[in-house]
Formats: structure tokens, sequence, C-alpha cells
């Protein structure tokens, strides 16, 4: 597996599942020719930067950047990706719920489909057998159906977190909090493609959500809108160069 990737981790207050998540992306990505792991802390008030502290002395492809407030998912995962060195990028969530063994299978997917979908820049993880409330479950799925509907962006699971894709078109979509929601959708509008690869889903062993549903609705509504008006005002064309006579 000849592999050069970062991985971007944002977290929050994840301070009982850092370890065992790094330890678990490490050994995903053993095989790999080189790759850096970039967890992005937003400003967590609990002990996460002592154990972070310590990982950094032992695990030398971690890097740490804390945000000096709290800003939210989109903005760790943007810090994370602006920071990365390499060209393909790999984002999880930080509560233990995405399965690092994923990786490498999406990472081998689109760069295996790119030699026959130029445009293809995203692969998309779908979890299977989600391990959620049955309240979680019903409001995902609605939400899933509602934007489907109204964005046309053909991916099933767009909450998911784990995501393989080109790094430079990432910096090219335009940014919005809570834009992570609607990365597909974005990725469609500049005439990229995207396509959805089933992944492992698990329970969420330590640690609380930071979500609840109220508050992931009214953003949801309201973001939702605002991509639709950037799908609108969208202008793609092909473009050719013309070549000086010889």
């Amino acid at each position: 597996m000849f592999v050069k990737l970062s991985i971007v981790v944002p977290v929050f207050n994840e301070a009982d599942n850092i370890l065992l998540l790094l330890n678990e992306i490490t050994q995903a990505m053993q095989d790999a020719e080189a790759y850096e792991i970039i967890f992005v802390d937003d400003a967590s008030t609990d002990n996460s930067a002592q154990v972070f502290a310590e990982a950094l002395h032992e695990i030398p492809t971690l890097r740490v950047l804390k945000h000096s407030r709290t800003s939210g998912q989109s903005r760790a995962v943007y810090t994370g990706v602006k920071a990365a060195r390499y060209a393909t990028i790999a984002t999880l969530d930080g509560d233990g719920q995405n399965d690092p063994a994923d990786i490498p299978r999406l990472y081998q997917t689109l760069i295996a489909k790119q030699s026959l979908e130029p445009n293809l820049v995203m692969v998309a993880g779908w979890r299977q057998h989600r391990h959620d409330s049955a309240w979680r479950l019903f409001s995902s799925k609605f939400a899933n159906t509602v934007r489907a509907s109204l964005l046309g962006d053909n991916t099933p699971d767009t909450g998911c977190g784990l995501k393989v894709f080109v790094r430079d078109l990432f910096l090219s979509l335009p940014y919005f909090d809570h834009m992570h929601r609607f990365l597909p959708a974005l990725v469609l509008r500049t005439g990229g493609q995207v396509i959805s690869e089933p992944v492992n889903h698990r329970s969420r062993v330590k640690g609380q959500s930071k979500y609840g549903t109220l508050d992931r609705l009214s953003a949801g509504i309201i973001d939702l809108f605002g991509v639709m008006w950037l799908q609108r005002r969208a202008r793609r064309t092909d473009v050719t160069e013309i070549k000086r006579d010889e």
C-alpha cells in the first residue's frame, strides 16, 4: 500500500478517546509510505492538552493544532486541512465511532477510480448498521432525505465524518460554519465527482455527544438554503487553451 495521506481529526473534549483512536489510526496506516495524523483541538476544556503532550512524545507522525477559542467542527477540519502536508486528506470524527481501518480502503478506492474518472475528488463514508439511538437514526434519515431531494447531491450519508478527498479542491470551496455537512454538494457544484462507500460504524464508548437534535436542525435549515443559493449561482464552463501557431 503506497499511501501519502494527511489524516485530520477534529476534537472537542474527547480526552478519553484520543489515545485509543491514535493507536487505531497508527495500526491502520502501518503499511503506508508516508502519512501524518493532525488532531485539531477546538479549545477543549478537559485534560486533552495533557493527553496530547504525552502522545506527542510517543507518536512521531502526530501533529496537534489548538484553537484559542471554540470555533466548531467545520473550522477545526479547515484548520487541519490547511496545515496538511499531503495532497490527499482523510477526515474522521474524534469520538471513536468512525473506524480508522476503513481509511486505506477509501484511499485506494479514490486512487483506483480516478484513473477512470479524472473528476473524482471525494470518497464519502456511508455508515452501515449504525449504532445510534432510535431518535438520532430517525432524525438523520429524515435530514438526509430532505437534503438529498433539495440539493441533489446523490450522497446517502453526508453526516459521516469519514471522508477521503483532494486537499486543493477542499480549500477552493466556499467556507462557512457547518460546511462539513454539505461537502458532497459543494464538491458537485465545482464540477467534481463524489462516490459513497460503505464503512463500519461503532457505538460511542466514552464521552458524550456534542450535538443536540434541535441545534443541528436549526443550523441545518439555514445552511441548507445557503447551499441552495450557492448552487443556483454556480457557473461552470470548459476551458481550452489556444496554442500559438508554430
